[in-house]
């Protein structure tokens, strides 16, 4: 892909003075593609044209919003190697997870626009004679979607596919770090047929675009996927006017390992947790909480194991982990190795920078042991390919520290006992659980989404989408 990628503002593609140019991190030279970037203008233009569109579309067919659900998600699927490799190209994800990704996306698509037609209400008895009461389900209006750069394709999916598939209309604003996946993904929907206004695609950077959104009268509801600070900041403007918040934000996952637990199990569900995209997945398992009785072995075999991991270019067939995603995630992410030093972490191994045989931005994984609950590598989400290891005595221990944080989306414990299975399950404050599974990884048909500080507001995928992107109605009726 490459030359000069436009904003889509009520059916037409809409050209910028400014473009930004979208650089691959696995190659700095490599530029993938230029992408107008938009400004309030662009977006006023935009909500006028949703509005404009939203009677037309909500009162649509389900066919009709199935038919172009479907469309979509059968081209993501066709072009699925297509679109994984540029989701690596743009992002730093591996070109097999790029294209997981895509096929994710996919099913994204084709499950909602099963829920296009599946869509309804309920109809119940009065308390009172010869009277009825239908509960309808309504599209909300116009709805505000700010996606980030982790997962380019799936999010954006989870998020568009369920506001069309219920008869909303859509202003989608992509992370600035990776405009050609949502690029891709608008040119998709209007091949489909989505009707001029109906979807709506905006770029640039969010302080311009994302505030935009938020500030806008006629959005009539937000649902973001971002940092923690971000989310709240969208919480008190966009609320404060009365609009819907859907919030998706940080996470400090644990992942418990018991002295019961397969040391190989335990290994391949940190590793995969913690260290592939990256490390930057909200639901990596940064925290890694061991028992004494295994701790030694644990960390001997996830050093070991780490030495084997190949770091290099994306698109490389025999690469495991990616680059970082862009220059200021990789002086993030030392910085953070600098403080652990400085708390007195020890780093067991990785970290370092890599250099290969083009320039990128690549980082050897790292893991840190002798570490304390209090520290702030311990407590504060990084969003890199770094997990600390944190020693307990016990069950009980080791459950107190995975809840001792303010982050609540995922957690998962290793263990061969159903008894400590079944009651981390229960006592386990995060609102997805993993037992012997890493910590990343969900399905597309099910809820997503957590507690705390990591989520505000119903949760996303699977019919329970329906919460947030659709009003309900309570109608009597007398014959």
């Amino acid at each position: 892909m490459s030359g000069v990628f436009a904003n889509l503002v009520a059916g037409a593609w809409i050209a910028s003075s400014n473009a930004v140019p979208d650089i691959n991190p696995s190659d700095t030279s490599d530029i993938v593609g230029r992408y107008a970037a938009g400004d309030a203008s662009t977006v006023d233009a935009a909500v006028a044209a949703a509005r404009a569109a939203f009677a037309g579309w909500a009162s649509a067919s389900p066919q009709a919003r199935f038919d172009v659900l479907d469309r979509a998600g059968d081209e993501i699927l066709r072009r699925r190697e297509e679109l994984g490799e540029l989701l690596a190209r743009e992002e730093g994800k591996t070109r097999a997870e790029g294209i997981g990704e895509a096929v994710r996306a996919g099913y994204i698509f084709k499950f909602f626009a099963g829920e296009a037609l599946r869509a309804g209400g309920e109809t119940l008895a009065s308390v009172r004679p010869n009277i009825s009461v239908e509960l309808l389900r309504e599209p909300i209006g116009v709805v505000g979607l700010i996606t980030p750069w982790n997962f380019p394709l799936a999010i954006p999916a989870w998020k568009i596919a369920p506001a069309l598939a219920y008869g909303n209309c859509v202003v989608f604003k992509p992370a600035e770090l990776v405009p050609a996946c949502a690029w891709a993904i608008a040119d998709i929907l209007v091949r489909a047929g989505v009707p001029a206004g109906v979807f709506n695609l905006v770029m640039g950077p969010g302080r311009v675009v994302g505030r935009a959104i938020v500030a806008t009268a006629g959005i009539d509801a937000i649902s973001f996927t971002g940092s923690t600070a971000t989310g709240r900041g969208i919480l008190s403007e966009a609320s404060a006017r009365g609009a819907r918040v859907q919030l998706e934000m940080g996470g400090k996952n644990p992942l418990v390992v018991l002295d019961d637990a397969d040391l190989t199990v335990a290994v391949d569900c940190a590793v995969q947790g913690a260290f592939f995209s990256t490390g930057q997945r909200c639901t990596a398992s940064s925290r890694l909480i061991v028992t004494s009785g295994i701790h030694d072995a644990f960390v001997e075999a996830m050093v070991a194991k780490l030495a084997t991991l190949r770091v290099g270019h994306a698109l490389a067939a025999d690469t495991q982990i990616g680059p970082v995603v862009d220059a200021g995630q990789l002086a993030q992410n030392e910085s953070y190795l600098d403080l652990g030093h400085a708390e007195g972490a020890q780093l067991a191994f990785g970290g370092e920078r890599i250099e290969r045989e083009t320039v990128g931005y690549f980082q050897q994984p790292a893991l840190w042991v002798n570490t304390r609950a209090d520290m702030r590598v311990m407590r504060e989400e990084i969003f890199g390919p770094i997990a600390g290891v944190l020693k307990v005595a016990d069950y009980d221990e080791a459950l107190a520290a995975a809840n001792d944080t303010e982050f609540g989306l995922c957690s998962g414990i290793v263990t061969r006992s159903l008894h400590a299975a079944y009651d981390f399950k229960r006592r386990s404050q995060a609102g997805m659980i993993m037992v012997n599974l890493p910590t990343a990884g969900v399905d597309y048909h099910v809820p997503f989404g957590g507690r705390k500080s990591s989520s505000y507001g119903p949760k996303e995928q699977g019919t329970y989408a329906c919460e947030f992107y659709t009003t309900l109605k309570t109608a009597y009726i007398a014959p």
